[in-house]
């Protein structure tokens, strides 16, 4: 039986939304698996200490100003990144923002900003990625990966979050979609759907009254913690991987059951 590894070494990956959260934790991971390691956000003066953090550890990062919503800030980011470590091949499309409020209280500006990071961002950072990774041959090494974390609100109802549900619904099918039109251009592109781990989004939410009797409904009555996502993570980043795209991965701990 041939065996895998989920090594990442000779890798070099981008994560979108690096500078707290989720995002911290990925380059966290994924340099200490070996691969180099862009950490990009519009907060550059947190990516710094994060950077530093990796570097001590014997991983390998630079810090990269990203407005993911901005086409030319975006490039300029993969500039950064090429011109340290040659061609991304690993992007996390892990940006995102959320404005808390019911429907009708929800501002056009409101809807605007959650779509413009997490829609048109999200579509902006692959295809700029895609771009650069076929140019280098992605075609014949097959080495293209793409991570989109999107949320289990964009298949399940979780009253309140309208906007950013329709979002997260969108950055899933547009995965798919991209999946099929990559897929003989070497990139895979899969999706990851997080159920509720705490975060800056929603930490305030389940400090509340409210946010701790959703907990009380779910099977589990618990928060996810910061590693549920690692292992899958680190599975989609590495040739483990080479024969799944187009996939949706929910895990949430049974939140959604």
């Amino acid at each position: 039986m041939s065996g895998f590894s989920f090594d990442l070494s000779g890798r070099t990956a981008l994560v979108t939304g690096a500078s707290s959260g989720l995002g911290a934790r990925f380059g966290r991971i994924l340099a200490a698996n070996g691969a180099n390691v862009v950490l990009a956000a519009r907060r550059t003066t947190l990516l710094e200490s994060l950077t530093e953090e990796i570097r001590q550890e014997g991983g390998q990062a630079i810090a990269v100003q990203m407005d993911v919503a901005d086409e030319d800030s975006t490039r300029a980011a993969y500039d950064a990144a090429e011109a340290t470590f040659g061609t991304v091949d690993t992007i996390i499309g892990n940006a995102g923002t959320n404005i808390e409020g019911l429907a009708l209280d929800v501002e056009a500006s409101s809807l605007d900003a959650i779509l413009s990071v997490n829609v048109r961002g999200l579509f902006l950072t692959l295809r700029e990625g895609a771009r650069r990774l076929i140019a280098a041959g992605s075609t014949d090494r097959q080495n293209g990966r793409m991570v989109i974390i999107s949320s289990v609100t964009a298949q399940s109802i979780s009253p309140g979050t309208g906007p950013y549900s329709a979002s997260k619904a969108a950055a899933l099918q547009l995965g798919r979609v991209l999946a099929r039109d990559w897929a003989n251009r070497g990139i895979n592109v899969n999706m990851v759907l997080p159920g509720y781990i705490p975060t800056d989004i929603n930490i305030d939410w389940f400090a509340s009254e409210g946010g701790k009797r959703q907990i009380q409904k779910w099977p589990r009555r618990r928060l996810m913690g910061e590693d549920s996502l690692d292992a899958m993570l680190l599975f989609l980043s590495s040739d483990a991987s080479r024969f799944v795209t187009g996939s949706a991965f929910t895990i949430d701990d049974g939140q959604t059951l």
